[in-house]
């Protein structure tokens, strides 16, 4: 592995960055090369920056790619870029620039990060926390084909997933959703045992403030078409079918599930809550529309809260 290299850049400009880039590419040859997308980063303060920055690396693992991430500061201070180059080492197979915004900057995003996106490579956004209302009208939102936001951090989660909808545009999707892919390969399964009856009725049970499991239940009414239910409590998913119940539960802080059916002996999977970095990591394998995300948000207009 290359060692690591960080320089800090105070008070300089993005053309002073992108001449220190291409000098480290003329140095030592491997920067910027095999790069397979740009990865813009929209945080909201240093300290969130490096929870970021570390999701992102081991991302990049999987995803080689440039990282640009915009630290937006005080929008009332003096005007000010600070930023900050990192290779090699702790920075994965990525190339970070951070950018830390003062000033009239704030409002000025996507004119930072043009400079700074790699020719004919695709550009995906995430917000890992306040993310925009509709992110595809943001301005760093339209110089992306991917636009990742992530309901779980927003001050209201469960009204913050079910307004995605309303400003869902292809290419759009949210950490909520990965968060769930072990969980509905684990449902997919479990019926796909005789008997074979339809699914009756569904009970997703959880916390109130956890909208990976509003996720679940609009995925479940849209796919199975049959009335689901969502109440607060243990952690549960309970299929209803004619002859036979199934049940999914964790302990909330829980790895391990143990799925249960009527008559028969439990059986126990390893379930454990998915980190940031590995949903991240699923969300940039695939660069189209993610059609199956759009109906689970169209179906949790269709759960029942009790």
């Amino acid at each position: 592995m290359a060692a690591a290299m960080i320089i800090d850049m105070p008070a300089t400009s993005t053309r002073e960055v992108t001449k220190r880039l291409v000098s480290l590419r003329e140095s030592n040859g491997v920067i910027a090369m095999g790069r397979v997308l740009t990865l813009v980063v929209c945080t909201l303060d240093s300290s969130e920056a490096e929870e970021a920055i570390d999701a992102a690396n081991d991302a990049s693992r999987e995803h080689p790619c440039r990282v640009i991430v915009l630290a937006r500061g005080d929008r009332f201070s003096e005007t000010k870029l600070d930023a900050q180059i990192r290779v090699g080492g702790d920075a994965g197979a990525a190339e970070i620039v951070v950018l830390r915004l003062q000033g009239e900057l704030v409002n000025n995003e996507s004119s930072i990060v043009v400079p700074f996106l790699l020719p004919d490579t695709p550009v995906v956004a995430w917000w890992p926390r306040g993310a925009p209302e509709f992110p595809s009208q943001d301005s760093v939102g339209r110089l992306a084909i991917r636009r990742i936001t992530d309901a779980t951090f927003a001050p209201d989660p469960r009204s913050a997933i079910t307004r995605r909808l309303d400003s869902y545009a292809p290419g759009d999707t949210d950490l909520a959703w990965s968060r769930i892919t072990t969980w509905r390969a684990l449902l997919a399964t479990a019926l796909d045992v005789p008997p074979y009856e339809p699914v009756e009725s569904v009970t997703v049970s959880g916390l109130a403030e956890e909208p990976a499991l509003e996720m679940l239940a609009g995925w479940l009414a849209a796919k199975l078409n049959c009335p689901i239910r969502r109440s607060i409590g243990d952690l549960e998913v309970v299929l209803h079918r004619p002859s036979v119940s199934i049940s999914i539960s964790r302990p909330q802080t829980g790895r391990t599930a143990t799925l249960s059916r009527t008559g028969e002996p439990a059986q126990r999977y390893a379930l454990a809550r998915r980190e940031t970095r590995d949903c991240l990591a699923e969300e940039l394998r695939r660069l189209d529309a993610d059609e199956v995300y759009a109906e689970a948000l169209a179906g949790i207009g269709k759960v029942v809260y009790e």
